[in-house]
């Protein structure tokens, strides 16, 4: 080998004898890197959109239930619950009635507590408040699901069988999720409880997401479609009732696919998704504010 041949090969490898990477190939993953950063903002960004959004809805719920039945407990006026739930009081069941009324209390609880736990903050710089708010807000989730299922099924309630039905997948999942969430955190796999915890949150807000489904729905046709509004029964119930639990899953199961293996662009396309979505619920959620809470507040 001349020694022309010889100052090319030193020229061209590192100490260890192997060959630099082509510019091409670094320029390359370079591109991808880049990608995936701008991926990760977009998700991130979705992220916390649905966050403010969902928390500012939901403080919205609790606060109607706050002022429209905590108002009548105060004034001793039980016929409020009469005013918006069909078959809310009835006299000579008093387990009935209590029934309710402890499932609304259970329902501002899981409210207040859910939006709490979303927190990053909390569970960073307080987390004794994190894991006493989580261990309220799942035995909350899972009273208020018993309770719900002993006002669908033995007290009765509006509606037909196939949103009963629906209603008892919802308060299924929430029981499975729940002591999942709960058996995770016991045994400090913490990334598992991350996710089991979250996706009980989407299954707990279950009757949020109906009304803000159906408002959502009222707001686009100006009139209710696929149900009839005086026996509240109809094909499109049937599937909200069975979508407030399944399409938020399958959108925070979305979530989860961007962020560990998506390319860049997936999770872009992961991100806009959620952006459309959460767009959508906003528009929902003013609706219900609107048409549904503030006014009965007032």
């Amino acid at each position: 080998m001349d020694s022309a041949n010889t100052q090319v090969l030193e020229h061209d490898s590192d100490a260890s004898g192997v060959p630099p990477r082509p510019p091409v190939a670094t320029a390359t993953r370079d591109a991808v890197a880049s990608e995936r950063r701008r991926g990760d903002a977009w998700l991130t960004a979705a992220a916390r959109f649905w966050f403010v959004v969902t928390v500012v809805g939901q403080l919205l719920f609790a606060s109607y239930i706050t002022v429209l039945y905590g108002g009548g407990a105060i004034r001793g006026d039980i016929t409020v619950l009469d005013r918006v739930m069909p078959k809310g009081h009835e006299p000579g069941d008093p387990l009935g009635n209590a029934t309710i009324i402890v499932h609304l209390f259970l329902a501002l609880v899981i409210m207040l507590a859910g939006a709490m736990q979303l927190v990053p903050q909390i569970r960073e710089r307080a987390p004794w408040l994190h894991r006493w708010t989580g261990r309220s807000y799942i035995t909350a989730a899972l009273l208020a699901s018993f309770g719900g299922l002993y006002l669908v099924w033995v007290r009765g309630t509006i509606g037909d069988l196939a949103m009963h039905v629906g209603s008892t997948l919802n308060a299924s999942l929430i029981v499975l999720f729940g002591v999942l969430a709960w058996r995770s955190a016991r045994t400090r796999h913490f990334g598992a409880h991350r996710k089991w915890a979250l996706r009980l949150f989407l299954v707990a807000s279950g009757v949020w997401f109906f009304r803000v489904g159906l408002m959502l729905t009222l707001l686009v046709f100006q009139r209710p479609v696929g149900f009839d509004p005086t026996t509240f029964t109809g094909p499109f119930l049937t599937f909200l009732t069975v979508a407030e639990s399944l399409l938020p899953l399958l959108v925070l199961e979305g979530y989860h696919w961007g962020q560990e293996r998506a390319t860049g662009r997936g999770r872009m396309a992961m991100a806009l998704c959620l952006g459309l979505l959460t767009c959508a619920m906003a528009v929902g959620v003013f609706g219900a504010t609107m048409g549904m809470w503030l006014p009965r507040m007032r």
